[in-house]
């Protein structure tokens, strides 16, 4: 059996797979999978993977879901891995040619650890080149959470244990297609740790058609699930001050736009802070809005 899973979900991406499947058969080691969710797409995607299939240069496993967002599509990605590890590469990113062994020789020499998996960097492209904006931390092994709050910035790839990623499944919310992928690893950072790789292993390049260029109208769109994560932290992290009231103020206003009818009733804060929290969201709401336009 091969050790890791490499997943990708992916919405109307005919057009930017090709970089990721070439990357997948350049790797210096094969022990891997790669499964593809596809979230209902309209364009060549199904043809192009099944192509794929039939060229044998890697092993392909393809699903195809009606498009019901990201976070069902990596749901369904988690049950359907059969491998030791897991790590979800989005479908504009690709691999650098030796990632999956750097991976599967680092996971075999401390695989003993009790840890979640591990966390590498992801390199972003900037002009001509793939950069990580900061190196990580002298905190081995680590959460996701104390790396950025001990000063690290940047994005990284998350390579997690199976038997961990399956027992924090997103959120799935009726007429929603998005939850931040840090509402499930709040959670896990409550239990568990990270073994820290320092190497760049994912490298991307964001484009305008993808989450992170599209956040206003994402979490516009979204908001029973970002007033989900909001609340979250409100109960996981003992914030204060400017900062509480900046996610107490977050969670009214995404609960406003999503009309919960007990905001007051389900909020993990009910400091006297609230009632200016309350008067904060009108405004925050109103620019949100204006930025999802």
């Amino acid at each position: 059996m091969k050790l890791i899973t490499v997943f990708t979900p992916t919405y109307n991406r005919a057009y930017t797979l090709d970089k990721l499947y070439k990357s997948l058969c350049e790797q210096t080691v094969n022990d891997f999978v790669w499964l593809v969710v596809d979230d209902g797409s309209i364009d060549d995607t199904e043809s192009l993977v099944k192509k794929w299939i039939d060229e044998r240069c890697i092993d392909i496993i393809y699903y195809k879901q009606e498009n019901r967002g990201k976070m069902v599509a990596h749901n369904l990605g988690v049950r359907l891995c059969s491998t030791e590890l897991f790590v979800c590469v989005d479908s504009d990113d690709f691999l650098a040619t030796d990632s999956i062994e750097k991976i599967c020789s680092f996971w075999k020499k401390n695989k003993n650890h009790d840890v979640a998996g591990i966390i590498a960097y992801r390199a972003v492209k900037k002009e001509n080149d793939f950069l990580v904006e900061k190196e990580f931390p002298s905190l081995d092994p680590s959460t996701l959470h104390s790396l950025y709050e001990n000063g690290f910035r940047g994005d990284t790839t998350l390579i997690f244990k199976t038997e961990v990623i399956k027992e924090y499944p997103f959120p799935e919310i009726e007429g929603e297609k998005f939850i931040t992928e840090a509402y499930s690893y709040d959670q896990i950072d409550q239990k568990y740790k990270y073994l820290l790789l320092n190497s760049p292993l994912t490298l991307c390049e964001y484009r305008p058609d993808g989450y992170t260029c599209n956040t206003s109208r994402l979490y516009f769109n979204n908001p029973k699930g970002c007033a989900l994560y909001y609340n979250q932290l409100l109960k996981l992290y003992p914030l204060k001050g400017l900062k509480k009231m900046k996610v107490l103020m977050r969670y009214i206003a995404f609960s406003r736009i999503g009309k919960n009818k007990f905001i007051y009733r389900n909020s993990n804060e009910r400091a006297p802070m609230y009632l200016i929290a309350w008067i904060l969201s009108f405004r925050f709401s109103k620019q949100l809005e204006k930025r999802a336009k």
